[in-house]
Order: structure tokens, then sequence, then C-alpha cells
């Protein structure tokens, strides 16, 4: 189940990063919390508190789109569910 949670964030992440309509900070953190939750490191844990860390911050700052913000909080809610 938890591959298939990771898979489905890493296509938002990616959504996030390609969408020229967010910030590129924003754009910047969702490819670098791709790339972790992508990394062969097999403790999937630190992975995934890394990841929920840099995408909280991020989800807080006032210049990031309502949309992009809903999507950042549901990966943070599927990732929170693993």
């Amino acid at each position: 189940m938890s591959n298939e949670v990771i898979e489905e964030v890493s296509q938002i992440l990616e959504y996030i990063t390609g969408n020229h309509s967010v910030p590129r900070n924003i754009r910047e953190a969702a490819e670098e919390s791709n790339e972790i939750l992508n990394n062969e490191n097999p403790d999937q844990s630190v992975k995934i508190s890394t990841v929920l860390s840099k995408l909280d911050e991020i989800s807080n700052d006032p210049n990031i789109p309502v949309h992009a913000r809903t999507l950042i909080w549901e990966v943070l809610s599927k990732l929170e569910s693993i």
C-alpha cells in the first residue's frame, strides 16, 4: 500500500513542479521532495519525515496559490497515513 501512496504523491508533486503558475520556490521544494521520496535510501520513515517537514514549511508560504496549497495538504495527508 505505501508504494501506491508514494506513487500518487510523486505524481502530485510532479504536477506542482511542472505548473508555472506556482512560485519557483514552491516548485523547487516539490521537486526536492519528490527526489527524496524516490531516493534509493531504504529508510522510508526518514524520507517521509523529511518530506513532511519540507512540505509543511512551504504550505505556510503566503505566496502559494490556493490550488497548490490544497495539493500540498493532500500530499501531507497521504504521507501521514503511511
